[in-house]
């Protein structure tokens, strides 16, 4: 009777494995959605699964894996560890894959990522893709499996953004936004934000400066 009200559907584990291999079918099972829900399955999430895979591993084999080091990632891989490993430990493997999936994002947008980041982004994978992290930590130079290595750690100062976005009004009304660092005094965000409105708005008449710190400049003009 169960079968007339609803079509048979089964998904043979054997069959995805030999179509796209044992890794793309853990990370989809365990993108899907947190553990104790139910989930419907999806061939378009397997192949993205799949796609994702394919994207880390071309930038390794494309050599963009570089001693130098990249500024622009510092914060992001920090998050990306912090977060992977405070999920990893409460059961949410959905959301440390998404937050993977912002740092791979970032790396393609730099085109490089530091040797010493991509060592610690495999271990964050291996756990997940445990195949593609052990060939990926031999392309690193290592001749010796990756399960036994140290989780990688992570610096909360590198979080901590170094430069804020000041917007600046001019009788009320927005004009235009200064980046400035977030020690900076206020004689040096009142001086950039007179410069940047002039080369924005012209020359203004003006009365008044206001500088809340780290939130706006307000400008009286006539």
């Amino acid at each position: 009777k169960m079968g007339k009200r609803f079509p048979e559907f089964v998904v043979n584990p054997s069959d995805i494995v030999r179509d796209y291999g044992a890794d793309t079918l853990r990370l989809y099972e365990m993108f899907m959605g947190p553990l104790e829900a139910s989930k419907p399955w999806s061939a378009q999430g397997v192949e993205g699964a799949k796609k994702f895979l394919d994207r880390i591993y071309r930038i390794f084999e494309d050599g963009k894996v570089t001693d130098e080091k990249c500024e622009e990632l510092e914060k992001v891989y920090n998050q990306t560890v912090k977060k992977v490993t405070n999920d990893f430990e409460t059961l949410n493997f959905n959301t440390a894959i998404s937050q993977m999936m912002i740092f791979i994002n970032e790396v393609y947008k730099q085109d490089k990522l530091p040797k010493d980041m991509a060592e610690g982004f495999v271990k964050l994978l291996n756990p997940i893709a445990p195949h593609i992290t052990e060939e990926l930590w031999e392309m690193l130079g290592h001749d010796n499996t990756i399960a036994y290595e140290a989780w990688p750690t992570y610096d909360e100062s590198k979080m901590v953004d170094n430069e804020i976005e000041i917007p600046v009004q001019v009788n009320g009304k927005l004009k235009c936004k200064v980046v400035v660092a977030v020690d900076a005094d206020k004689d040096t965000v009142l001086s950039l934000a007179k410069e940047t409105l002039t080369k924005e708005v012209g020359e203004v008449n003006i009365v008044k400066e206001i500088y809340v710190p780290g939130k706006i400049v307000n400008i009286v003009a006539k």
